[in-house]
């Protein structure tokens, strides 16, 4: 009975999976210090369980609240609201977020300039390389690009175009027509040292982040300006997992889901904050942007070309061990996500997948080309010939865009000398035939002479002179 009971649970947990709309996961951890805040996005939570999440409200406070359970994840995402206190508690440290992330927990992290962010969400973002302002009460205001309605004086609800084609070798997972409202912002500044960052919403050129509380008529040092200024930040760590920094969380709010907005030109329409909410939690949390490689295998392929035949001899698959010359064929296939399944994967026409036969330098780097598609994959493949040198290869592909998840995949093989029976044979070198007929002609040359040897008698008048000389010479 209770074996039946753990294998319905399995069997449970599997279907769960199956049916979850993001790859890693539905398990959602909600971290909400004020109880009564969590009904000012009830769309929000409303759109993430309709994608089939299953949300976890819990305060930091909460007493055994843990990111891990029995050394595993305990919820593959994260999503963190602005905290009115010091910080998060020791359940969140930022070692422990970290830690949460290098174990591929996926974190969206709100901000807002009505809450002072505590010094560890500093600390945790400077990890990151990311950088807030030391003003705690900074806000992103500009003059030309706001609310006229909800901000005529303060000009801290801005508008914004949603951001086009972030860039031009990857998919437009945040892209589209209309307005964004991002109120009362946290600018961030991201380095440049990390090929991990990238911006997904940056502010326009005439933004700039300052302190509403000073009293002075100019501002003489701001934390940063225009384009340097970043609304909504993401990071990709190595393995994949996504940190996402949301500058104003209460652009998530309902009264800014489709709300009324009027720009300072006069131009009046409704916000799409909702249909960009779920474009960047698709991609924080892994329903859009994941690749997945289903196989990889390589074999060796020798053509047999002889005036009686013309046949191709193909080996078996992901051998250990080539010869040097060889020609090899190599295959890869690799399916994105998109929702609910894979779909077959293809990159933009300005973009290419690589494979390396590398040893302690690639001797090749071949482009991949799509040779075949199934109903979850696509399949790219290129053939080649081995190096003249001995010794242990790898077969490298290495593809890292930003905002897909990155594929490394490498496969060790050996590569040998030619045996002593597989050299080619002397008359098959044509620079070899005047030596192989000097051989031969001076074998010739002996055993000619020997048969001459042999049976050329000499005359009998020498052998009668030579028979009375030695006579002569006894006596």
């Amino acid at each position: 009975m209770r074996l039946f009971s753990s294998l319905c649970l399995v069997l449970l947990a599997f279907l769960g999976a199956v049916s979850a709309k993001s790859a890693v996961g539905d398990r959602l951890l909600v971290v909400l210090e004020d109880e009564s805040q969590k009904a000012l996005y009830s769309k929000f939570w409303t759109d993430l369980e309709a994608r089939d999440f299953k949300l976890s409200f819990e305060s930091p406070r909460t007493e055994g609240l843990s990111l891990f359970r029995h050394g595993q994840l305990a919820y593959e995402h994260l999503l963190l609201t602005p905290p009115k206190s010091k910080g998060y508690g020791p359940s969140l440290t930022p070692k422990v977020i970290l830690d949460y992330v290098n174990a591929g927990g996926n974190v969206l992290l709100g901000l807002s300039s009505q809450a002072s962010t505590p010094s560890a969400i500093s600390s945790l973002l400077l990890e990151l390389d990311i950088s807030l302002p030391q003003d705690k009460s900074s806000v992103v205001v500009d003059h030309f690009n706001h609310d006229t309605t909800s901000a005529a004086e303060k000009h801290d609800v801005l508008l914004l175009n949603r951001p086009e084609q972030l860039r031009s070798d990857v998919s437009n997972f945040f892209g589209g027509d209309g307005t964004l409202a991002v109120p009362r912002a946290v600018g961030q500044t991201l380095g440049n040292a990390s090929p991990l960052l990238a911006p997904i919403l940056k502010a326009p050129v005439t933004a700039y982040a300052y302190n509403p509380k000073e009293e002075a008529e100019t501002v003489e040092e701001t934390f940063a300006t225009g384009s340097q200024l970043s609304l909504i930040s993401a990071l990709q760590a190595r393995n994949s997992a996504r940190f996402t920094v949301l500058g104003s969380l209460e652009m998530l709010q309902d009264k800014w889901f489709d709300s009324s907005v009027k720009t300072a030109s006069g131009t009046s329409g409704k916000t799409v904050n909702q249909e960009f909410a779920k474009q960047l939690t698709e991609w924080t949390f892994k329903e859009v942007g994941v690749l997945k490689v289903f196989s990889v295998q390589h074999r060796q392929v020798s053509v047999t070309s002889k005036p009686s035949e013309n046949t191709t001899q193909i080996g078996e698959y992901n051998p250990e061990i080539y010869r040097i010359k060889n020609d090899v064929e190599y295959s890869i296939e690799i399916g994105q996500y998109d929702g609910t399944h894979y779909v077959p994967f293809s990159f933009p026409s300005n973009d290419a997948l690589q494979l390396e036969f590398t040893m302690l330098s690639p001797f090749h780097r071949i482009p991949l080309s799509p040779t075949s598609t199934t109903a979850n994959s696509t399949i790219f493949s290129t053939t080649f010939t081995t190096p003249d040198q001995h010794g242990i290869f790898a077969f490298k592909v290495t593809y890292k865009r930003p905002f897909l998840t990155g594929i490394e995949e490498k496969h060790q093989v050996t590569v040998r000398h030619f045996a002593h029976d597989e050299w080619p044979r002397s008359w098959a070198i044509s620079g070899a035939w005047p030596w192989i007929g000097g051989l031969w002609s001076v074998i010739a040359g002996f055993v000619l002479f020997v048969l001459l040897w042999l049976y050329c008698e000499p005359p009998k008048e020498e052998l009668e002179r030579r028979r009375k000389l030695s006579v002569s010479n006894v006596k």
